[in-house]
């Protein structure tokens, strides 16, 4: 999307506003605003060519930390206004910022939709499986039986999975990370900045008022190299420590297990091998989830195409056509249907 640049004219500092950041002590959101700050001069942004737009929520909070320009739009529609401002202009640098109940809830209809158009925007949702803005409600992605504000007896809808869902909307380019991954997070935002085309982003991140330790089984030092698979294109799917585990097809020939590699003559080259190209392959992904798998973290998918500005701008087909002339011959049609 952005100019590559090897000498970054800006450093992270030049992207951080003046703005007091004001949300919790110890929110896993300052993490992943400093991963953006510091990942941005290294993409050859520049802060006039950069548009971060957010809904409501605590993660829409964003635009107001960034030294770029920014738009805190209304609940659930950030991605209506962002498709708005690529398609009028295309050179722009635009992120769209949402939370689990922001993007996938009341703007659940906006996200699908720019989803399937395939609009050039980086869009990194925060996925802390609460509504923290409003004191803990459960939100789309709770798991069941979640007791809140809302749901004192616990929840009993299935939660819904952000990648997943964003596969399932037609995402090009769909991909994982957590506010933890220090090292991870950053990688990922530059392969979704170099995708040309929507590019979903899923941030598993902390709340730690409403929600504290959501995540801690893939985020707990301790057991990480077991609960988490890094994947990388053209690699085998291997986690655990010294890449003792591996996904493999199931018995039955249609899913995914995970096998010990020594155990029943079973060695690396039973590992599957990840190909973020194959759509199926990534939707496979996105579900899994500990204990009994792994939580699948890196790029799910990618496979590019024709971008909905790109498409908005092609000639038309009969090049002959007044438009204007088109449109005043139908205004001036008259009756176009008779009422008894």
């Amino acid at each position: 999307m952005g100019i590559q640049s090897d000498s970054p004219r800006f450093t992270d500092k030049d992207f951080a506003s003046d703005q007091d950041v004001r949300w919790c002590p110890g929110c896993g959101d300052y993490a992943i605003l400093k991963a953006v700050q510091r990942t941005l001069p290294q993409l050859g942004a520049t802060p006039d060519s950069t548009v971060f737009v957010s809904g409501i929520g605590c993660s829409s909070r964003f635009p107001y930390y960034m030294a770029t320009y920014g738009f805190h739009t209304i609940h659930g529609r950030a991605p209506a206004v962002a498709t708005g401002l690529k398609v009028t202009n295309p050179e722009l640098d635009v992120w769209v910022v949402t939370g689990d109940g922001d993007g996938l809830s009341i703007g659940g209809n906006h996200m699908l939709h720019v989803l399937r158009r395939n609009v050039d925007l980086n869009i990194l949702l925060f996925n802390n499986e609460i509504y923290g803005l409003t004191k803990g409600q459960y939100s789309p992605t709770s798991p069941c039986g979640t007791r809140s504000p809302s749901s004192p007896a616990g929840s009993i809808d299935a939660p819904l999975v952000p990648a997943a869902f964003a596969l399932g909307a037609g995402a090009r380019f769909v991909a994982r990370g957590g506010d933890t991954l220090l090292k991870q997070l950053p990688e990922v935002l530059k392969r979704a900045h170099a995708h040309k085309g929507a590019s979903f982003v899923e941030i598993l991140q902390n709340c730690i008022i409403y929600n504290d330790g959501a995540f801690d089984s893939v985020t707990d030092k301790k057991t990480v190299a077991d609960t988490v698979l890094f994947v990388e294109h053209g690699k085998p799917m291997l986690f655990g420590r010294d890449g003792s585990k591996g996904l493999v097809r199931s018995p039955d020939g249609f899913g995914l297990a995970v096998a010990t590699l020594g155990e029943n003559g079973v060695t690396e080259a039973d590992a599957l091998v990840h190909d973020e190209t194959n759509r199926l392959l990534g939707m496979a992904l996105a579900s899994l989830r500990p204990p009994h798998f792994p939580m699948v973290m890196g790029v799910l998918h990618c496979a590019p195409a024709e971008t909905f500005e790109s498409a908005c701008r092609a000639p038309a087909v009969d090049t002959a056509a007044d438009p204007v002339e088109d449109i005043l011959a139908l205004l001036h049609k008259g009756d176009t249907w008779t009422v008894a």
